[in-house]
């Protein structure tokens, strides 16, 4: 919307700023950040009213006595905030924002179905793993086919591209259910992150700022050329709504860090994780979040591997998991936990950056 203020620039000079991708990105996250701050307070009291957390979410039973009270649909503010940055900041009427905004509304619906049946209910249950899991897939199928379906990507979404190396290693239709694949995974993987106060959020911000960066690059014609990425025009789009994400989570932070007044709860983590996944394909970096999402995909796989050992040898590879509470029975602190895997999410990312000389 803010975007049009810079058609008034022969009006005004400095008004060309709105046409600068970079800073509509600034002003998004400051926007998000912004709403995400003042509103929590808010938040919290209404979520209050008929959001307490659900018996089992806690992990840890020293800490369940303190947060019987703590509302876990924080999810919603974070949405919010994303949502009304994407419309102030984004180019209105882009069909690459329109995907990234539905896409996470789609996810975030799904994830509050969820919590509010554990509400209702008065249990950990929720949705059926499957119902979810079917959701999940419908959604993210839907996004990768319309992004196929657009003139701007659909050149791109049946291509597929491994870390350093500069060209397609596969075209073919059915690269997009790789893709559909990557989306679902990455959203159970922050899902699954979501089990210390600002583990899951601070974690998605690195991710969010490096696909920024990614996006960006993409959206730049000669940067893309020299780099060896696709030129995905439009793409930069993306920028201003990872930037959104970035600031949203920022601003949940201030609420969610230890010890948290809210919990994102499934409505945060599957719309986090869906809509970082979505724009993970959309630049067409999605094998790349293996070191992107370094901290996720630790997560992810600490579960799988627990699951596999358990039920084919009856031994257990961690105390607990997903990992995090793996090194909380080892006597990591909550600070310990969540600062620490919050520095290689920042490694990772740092990684996943320099493959972009390495191709």
């Amino acid at each position: 919307m803010l975007y049009y203020l810079s058609h008034l620039n022969n009006v005004f000079g400095p008004l060309r700023l709105f046409e600068y991708v970079t800073f509509r990105a600034g002003g998004a996250a400051f926007t998000a950040m912004l709403l995400a701050m003042l509103l929590g307070p808010l938040t919290v009291r209404l979520l209050k009213k008929v959001d307490t957390i659900a018996p089992g979410h806690v992990k840890n039973p020293e800490d369940e006595a303190d947060r019987n009270n703590v509302p876990c649909m924080g999810g919603i503010l974070i949405v919010f905030a994303v949502v009304v940055a994407s419309l102030l900041w984004n180019k209105p009427f882009c069909q690459i924002s329109i995907t990234l905004l539905t896409a996470m509304l789609l996810f975030a619906t799904l994830g509050f179905a969820d919590d509010f049946l554990k509400i209702a209910g008065n249990n950990n249950k929720g949705l059926p793993g499957r119902l979810k899991l079917i959701g999940q897939f419908i959604i993210a199928g839907v996004a990768v086919w319309h992004l196929d379906q657009l003139p701007e990507t659909g050149g791109f979404m049946r291509e597929l591209l491994v870390p350093f190396y500069k060209y397609p290693v596969l075209v073919a239709p059915w690269v997009m259910v790789v893709a559909v694949i990557v989306i679902v995974a990455v959203s159970n993987a922050v899902n699954l992150t979501d089990g210390k106060d600002g583990l899951a959020a601070g974690c998605v911000i690195f991710c969010a700022l490096t696909y920024a960066a990614f996006a960006y690059l993409c959206g730049h014609k000669i940067f893309a050329g020299y780099l060896n990425i696709p030129f995905i025009p439009e793409v930069s789009e993306a920028v201003v709504f990872s930037a959104a994400i970035a600031g949203a989570c920022i601003g949940f932070l201030w609420h969610n860090c230890y010890p948290a007044s809210m919990f994102m709860g499934d409505t945060g983590s599957l719309a986090l994780g869906g809509v970082i996944g979505l724009i993970a394909v959309l630049v067409r970096q999605e094998l790349l979040f293996l070191l992107v999402g370094g901290v996720f995909v630790m997560e992810m796989i600490s579960v799988i591997i627990q699951v596999c050992s358990f039920k084919l040898t009856g031994k257990r590879v961690f105390l607990c998991t997903p990992i995090h509470h793996h090194f909380e029975r080892k006597g990591w602190t909550h600070t310990q936990i969540v600062v620490r895997f919050w520095i290689l999410a920042g490694i990772f990312s740092l990684l996943a950056l320099s493959t972009l000389k390495l191709r």
